[in-house]
């Protein structure tokens, strides 16, 4: 389960099932979690997260995310 950052307590990751799927980051801080798809930054789900606090959230994932797609195409050998 790689952990790609962590950002103010929230840990940007994927888990090693998840390879089957489209890049995508977990979003997860306490009892709060989200999920992102790399290519146009649509939510899969949002469980606890406000709007505000998801926007911030996917300002984060849309700098890093030429480089998490190129982690998880090397960790899942795409």
């Amino acid at each position: 389960m790689p952990t790609l950052l962590i950002w103010r307590g929230h840990k940007f990751r994927f888990y090693a099932s998840d390879g089957p799927e489209p890049p995508h980051v977990h979003v997860i801080k306490g009892d709060k979690a989200a999920k992102v798809w790399l290519r146009d930054l649509s939510v899969a789900y949002n469980r606890g997260y406000s709007e505000q606090e998801l926007s911030r959230l996917l300002a984060v994932v849309s700098d890093h995310r030429n480089d998490w797609i190129g982690s998880w195409n090397d960790f899942f050998g795409v």
